[in-house]
């Protein structure tokens, strides 16, 4: 199941989609992690470390962050210890480490004094770290591009989380910063675990062995009630109240549809082997709304890929109306789901185009381990045998495909991608905050943040 952000601070009517995912149950205390398939790999000698334990720095103490952690501790590739934690919020460092002390008592060795508070906590937590030791950044996307940056000029690797930036600008940053690790030889992993999915990997085999034919049409969905916020009303920092609410902002971590459908925009690309060429649609807000967030909560975006076919990614955020979680795909010779509710691997071909349980022609073998823990085994092997491992390009240039379908809606125009590659646009010029810095976006009179109009908005 899906790794989400902390609840947003208003609450959604509840949907299997919006249900504890496997990194928050976790967090929380649940079941211990299934073994690893790579349990037992014989392991060399390239990492440095006294003991051969590979330290780690928690960049974001939130229930993503927290299950980050839970995953990494629970390899079985060699040894590894929480080492240092950091958050703007001290609240979110005590809850974390107390989960985590609970669960794997003697793998967390952060005491107080590595336990850092405030806009610059990252740096003092990367400092803990050596060489070969690995950096969890789990914070909003707006900060992914100037933490990543510092791990990388401290020769640290690093496991990034998406989405990966708010913009062209920062998703740029974030390409060039993959280069750099490329030449110092670190690793850097990113958080698109399906494409760690043994089911989703068996799936795109048979697609490029030609099993569905040629591939003319790609349907993804996310629907769900969503979420809604209320007003500022004042009396304490509105950067810090928009930072315990990141869903419901462009500039901290990509509002809600990025948030909410990369994986599906990942699957898209995964599926055709490149990159669309263009994106547009329709998108809009739900009629007499009091949502004062800068949410849009309907798009219907139409990508195009380089052969000419569509790719179809809907996301829908209204209570009362018919939910859907899949990804389906259409070749010229039969069709097949490639996900499913809350990123299940729900995989099988059918035996025509209808997409109904009686007409499965294939599955492939049940999932053996979570995608969630194979992406932390590949990192930390990679790490350990000294292999390359580098997950940024494709993670940024997924980031940049999911900006020009949300920016479409938001502008109202058709998007190219040599007009994303261009673009440098920013929300947010910087983000070397203070605890009294203003917020980037402010409220108006009745506490409500701007909304994309389109044919008035600006993003690329």
């Amino acid at each position: 199941m899906e790794r989400e952000n902390e609840r947003p601070a208003s609450k959604p009517s509840t949907t299997t989609a919006e249900a504890s995912s496997r990194r928050e149950f976790l967090a929380d205390g649940g079941r211990a992690v299934a073994g690893s398939l790579l349990a037992g790999v014989g392991l060399s000698r390239a990492y440095a470390g006294e003991n051969n334990t590979i330290r780690i720095a928690l960049v974001g103490c939130g229930g993503r962050g927290s299950g980050a952690v839970a995953n990494a501790l629970s390899s079985k590739t060699g040894p590894t210890k929480l080492f240092a934690m950091a958050d703007v919020f001290e609240d979110r460092i005590a809850r974390s480490h107390k989960s985590l002390s609970g669960q794997f008592a003697g793998q967390v060795d952060v005491p107080p004094e590595r336990r850092f508070i405030g806009f610059d906590a990252y740096r003092k937590a990367i400092d803990c770290l050596r060489p070969g030791d690995v950096m969890i950044q789990a914070t909003h996307s707006a900060f992914r591009p100037t933490h990543l940056k510092y791990a990388v000029g401290q020769g640290v690797n690093a496991f990034i989380e998406k989405s990966f930036a708010p913009d062209p600008g920062g998703t740029k940053e974030i390409l060039r910063l993959g280069e750099e690790a490329k030449r110092k030889n670190l690793k850097i992993s990113c958080g698109l675990m399906c494409r760690h999915s043994a089911s989703r990997q068996a799936m795109i085999r048979k697609i490029r062995e030609g099993a569905l034919g040629d591939i003319t049409l790609i349907r993804a969905y996310r629907m769900d009630p969503g979420s809604r916020l209320g007003p500022f009303k004042g009396g304490e920092s509105e950067l810090l109240w928009q930072l315990r609410r990141p869903y419901f902002f462009l500039w901290t971590s990509s509002a809600w549809f990025i948030e909410m459908m990369i994986h599906q925009v990942d699957e898209c690309c995964w599926i055709k082997d490149a990159w669309p060429i263009s994106a547009e649609g329709l998108g809009g807000r739900e009629p007499r709304s009091t949502d004062c967030s800068q949410n849009v909560h309907t798009y219907a975006i139409e990508y195009t890929f380089p052969d000419g076919t569509k790719a179809f990614v809907n996301s829908r955020n209204q209570r009362n109306c018919r939910n859907e979680f899949a990804t389906w795909v259409h070749g010229t010779k039969c069709a097949g789901q490639f996900s499913g509710n809350v990123h299940a691997p729900t995989v099988h071909t059918y035996k025509d185009q209808r997409c109904v349980k009686n007409n499965v022609a294939w599955r492939p073998p049940n999932e053996r381990m979570s995608p969630y823990q194979v992406e932390w085994d590949v990192l930390l092997t990679a790490i350990r045998e000294n292999r390359p491992h580098n997950e940024i390009e494709r993670a940024a240039y997924t980031n940049l495909a999911s900006i020009m379908g949300r920016a479409a809606i938001h502008m109202g125009t058709r998007l190219t991608w040599d007009q994303m590659l261009a673009s440098d646009f920013k929300f947010c010029a910087d983000v070397n905050f203070t605890k009294n810095s203003p917020a980037p976006v402010q409220a108006d009179a009745e506490g409500r943040y701007p909304v994309p109009i389109p044919g008035q908005w600006t993003e690329i």
